[in-house]
């Protein structure tokens, strides 16, 4: 049997339900306290790389290179800095901080030319917004339904806050290649850095 599997073409073999990505899977339920600490590791992980989202913005020699499209690239940083500050404030900080923040997004992708003073002060306002509103999720929330329909779907808060951690974090990393390839400034501003991340104390 073991060779006969060997020699199986890849096409012939199914993958057993409980592998295959369902769309309607129901999430597993979570402690509490463990849900508290996927806040709060999310809080972590979302504030370390808006703060580096700030330093790339420093690090560009001029405003007008982060507004450069060469051909290849559809969205320059200033466009990805504006995506993510609308993302974020909307998603986290009006939904959860009730900041009030009104999203456009067809703006985020047309605006153009803001200086490099300006896109800071956008994410330093998205820090305070998403710093502000993680810090009144509580667990039940965690666990329950998202507030907003998401391309007409239901999720989970938690692994929507998951999401939205991977999605800056993505973007992120394509500023970073963005700036290093377009600018004369090969400096590293520090993405991801593990320097930034919590002490560990054993039993606090």
């Amino acid at each position: 049997m073991a060779m006969l599997m060997a020699i199986l073409p890849l096409a012939s073999l199914r993958l057993s339900p409980s592998v295959l990505p369902a769309r309607t899977q129901t999430p597993h339920s979570m402690p509490t306290e463990n849900l508290l600490v996927v806040r709060d590791a999310m809080r972590v992980m979302l504030l370390r790389e808006l703060r580096a989202l700030d330093r790339e913005i420093a690090a560009y020699p001029d405003d007008a290179s982060v507004w450069q499209t060469p051909p290849g690239i559809s969205n320059s940083a200033g466009t990805l800095v504006l995506h993510l500050a609308g993302n974020l404030r909307h998603f986290i900080g009006a939904v959860f901080g009730e900041s009030g923040y009104k999203r456009n997004r067809e703006e985020e992708f047309s605006t153009r030319d803001l200086s490099r003073a300006d896109l800071r002060a956008r994410v330093r306002a998205t820090i305070e917004d998403v710093d502000g509103a993680l810090s009144r999720i509580e667990a039940a929330k965690l666990e329950g339904q998202y507030p907003l329909l998401l391309h007409e779907r239901s999720v989970r808060t938690v692994d929507f806050l998951v999401h939205l951690a991977a999605h800056l974090g993505y973007h992120l990393g394509q500023i970073d290649y963005h700036r290093r390839l377009l600018t004369p400034n090969p400096q590293t501003a520090d993405a991801m850095s593990v320097g930034e991340l919590p002490t560990y104390t054993e039993g606090v």
